[in-house]
């Protein structure tokens, strides 16, 4: 059965370094006869991405002092096509022979497709939660404004005691209210789930994928009227994410953002590697936090909510949300900001390749 099986299982002997057991589907995954296995090990382990060597090596170091069971999963380059993903499952247990010998065995599968398939989805995503938050913002203003001139008008042409205007005009400022309540709603639901689900991990380009959502908000700095500015320090940097999860926490700051810094302001989001983790920055020149209100802003419903500069409304709950999932990833977050100087808030999490 093992014989026949798609994905290619293996016996390795650690002290020679040698394969000593290689189903046929070693030819079908790497295009090595079994029989060639441990001639062409070198050539192979050459093949590994450079961004993931490091990584196999601190699992493999893991993996032998007992401390490892996960599926792992790393790129293979290939000559002329897309690099392959493979996933190793290998045995939580090392069999030590009479001689000394120590064997260990495991399950090596391709899973580009699923790579594949799971990045269009993590990309569409990604683009999604992006343009939601654009276009509450890019909605949402002109409704409003919308909403103050008719309410202006309405004073103005009450004294007329012209009815149907009068309540025309009331009408008006009913619709804008409910629509950019209704804008709003959808966007902070869709924010609020994702503290309700488990997490999911893998292990995420973070530069690379926070570059994703930037773009986004790049192409709409017109419309949005604010510069957006994405300066990592280094590229690239890992982390274990949730990363669907993670960028609407990046969304929900970035959207705080745009609704307290003034039109041609700027936001700027850096990425950093420290030792032992990474360090996540969402600066803005907006009009700041007042110091009375940042001791409780990340508890649930907080006194420090506040309507946006363009009426934007909030519910209290979105910090302590980003503060609930930043945790989760076993990381941490807080912020500086000084009135009318503008905020900056800091989230680090820990580091893969420290």
């Amino acid at each position: 059965m093992v014989e026949e099986m798609p994905h290619f299982f293996f016996i390795y002997q650690v002290n020679t370094k040698q394969v000593v057991y290689a189903t046929p589907a070693c030819e079908q995954l790497l295009g090595v006869a079994p029989a060639q296995a441990t001639e062409q090990l070198p050539e192979l382990l050459s093949r590994l991405h450079p961004d993931d060597q490091p990584y196999l090596a601190r699992c493999w170091n893991l993996w032998v002092r007992g401390h490892l069971h996960d599926e792992l999963e790393f790129r293979v380059r290939r000559t002329e096509a897309p690099n392959q993903w493979m996933s190793l499952v290998l045995s939580p247990h090392q069999q030590r022979l009479a001689d000394g010998e120590v064997l260990i065995g495991g399950f090596l599968r391709d899973v580009t497709t699923e790579r594949d398939n799971l990045e269009n989805a993590n990309r569409f995503n990604a683009k999604k939660n992006a343009t939601l938050e654009i276009l509450s913002h890019d909605l949402a203003g002109p409704l409003a404004l919308v909403q103050q001139i008719s309410a202006a008008m309405q004073a103005q042409v009450l004294p007329l005691g012209n009815a149907k205007l009068t309540e025309a005009l009331g009408i008006m400022q009913t619709i804008c209210h409910d629509s950019v309540n209704l804008i709003r709603d959808f966007v902070d639901n869709e924010f609020m789930t994702s503290a309700n689900v488990e997490l999911k991990l893998d292990r995420v380009d973070l530069v690379w994928r926070v570059n994703l959502t930037m773009e986004e908000y790049q192409r709409a700095a017109a419309q949005l009227n604010k510069q957006f500015l994405f300066l990592p320090a280094s590229a690239p940097i890992y982390v274990n994410l949730d990363e669907n999860k993670f960028l609407q926490v990046l969304n929900n700051l970035l959207s705080n953002s745009i609704k307290f810094t003034h039109e041609g302001g700027r936001i700027i989001v850096r990425i950093e590697q420290q030792r032992g983790q990474v360090l996540l920055t969402v600066q803005d020149d907006g009009i700041g936090i007042a110091p009375e209100l940042q001791p409780g802003l990340f508890e649930r419903f907080t006194k420090a909510r506040r309507p946006g500069l363009r009426g934007e409304k909030t519910t209290g709950l979105g910090m302590s949300i980003i503060k609930t999932i930043v945790e989760l990833h076993r990381g941490q977050i807080w912020l500086e900001s000084a009135e009318n100087q503008g905020t900056t808030f800091y989230i680090t999490l820990p580091s893969l390749d420290s």
